[in-house]
């Protein structure tokens, strides 16, 4: 790994975000798709289901889900699949080719998760979702838009993570972070060999994090990656806001589970001071 780590500027301008606005979960274009099953999409379908890379897991994809990826080939945000990135009990991760021949993510969540309760623990108490059903469907849909939202908001603030770029139903394109040789790399899966630089980049990514008035909320080594000299912060679904009730827990947790990891590496660092430096505002150098 590199000695030296590159911070993105921040973009600056409103990054307040849209934490009072309510998410939409209504029935989407997807939905109609699905419901018409005319025959190109039924061709699409069909092309889908045979493809190699998504035999093992048609679980995933559910007519309605096969139409939101319908949807967004027919936007344009995706040209061609290719094969799996990652998969877990919430959601599966695959690589694609987008316009130009970009390079694209496209994250699937099942609407039958796993961890369904888990998901409304972090969405119930962020008055983003007040009013949400129990309806899994809704939850799903929610955290989808929650997560684009999430990283948008990252994005402005200056805290390098995959850039967001549509969304449609339970189904989220947004920036490969990769290369031709496979996924960006983990924390804990690469040798550090400049360790202080990687903390200082990450602490002060999490303080621009709760400025912008987000909270990570599941940070550690398996949720940053190295790429290109940079770090990446990925995984921002369950991100919660700062006026979310369990905030300031998950704040501490991710304060010691990022400290524990470079306290493995021999940095003489611990939560406690992480999480001072993260909700002391940074200095404001036009006062000096």
């Amino acid at each position: 790994m590199a000695n030296d780590f590159e911070l993105v500027d921040p973009e600056g301008g409103d990054i307040s975000g849209d934490e009072w606005e309510p998410i939409d979960v209504s029935e989407t274009e997807a939905d109609r798709i699905a419901q018409k099953r005319d025959r190109k999409f039924e061709q699409f379908e069909e092309r889908i289901k045979d493809a190699d890379q998504f035999k093992v897991e048609q679980s995933v994809f559910d007519d309605a889900t096969l139409a939101a990826l319908y949807k967004l080939v027919q936007d344009g945000h995706v040209e061609a699949f290719g094969g799996p990135l990652s998969t877990g009990k919430e959601a599966n991760v695959y690589q694609a080719l987008g316009p130009d021949d970009t390079e694209v993510a496209v994250k699937v969540y099942r609407i039958n998760a796993s961890n369904f309760r888990q998901m409304r623990d972090y969405l119930e108490g962020d008055p983003r979702f007040e009013g949400l059903g129990g309806k899994k469907k809704d939850v799903v849909l929610a955290w989808v838009k929650k997560e684009s939202a999430n990283l948008e908001r990252a994005r402005k603030a200056g805290v390098r993570v995959p850039t967001p770029i549509a969304t449609e139903r339970n189904v989220l394109v947004m920036e490969y972070i990769g290369n031709e040789a496979g996924r960006a790399k983990r924390l804990g899966e690469v040798h550090i060999e400049n360790p202080e630089t990687a903390y200082e980049v990450l602490r002060e990514y999490m303080r621009r994090l709760y400025s912008a008035g987000l909270i990570h909320g599941d940070l550690s080594e398996y949720n940053v990656v190295f790429h290109e000299g940079q770090l990446v912060v990925i995984d921002l679904g369950q991100a919660v806001t700062v006026h979310h009730p369990n905030s300031r827990g998950f704040l501490e947790r991710d304060c010691r589970n990022v400290a524990n990891f470079f306290s493995r590496q021999g940095l003489d660092v611990t939560g406690d001071d992480l999480l001072e430096f993260v909700t002391t505002p940074e200095p404001d150098p036009s006062r000096d």
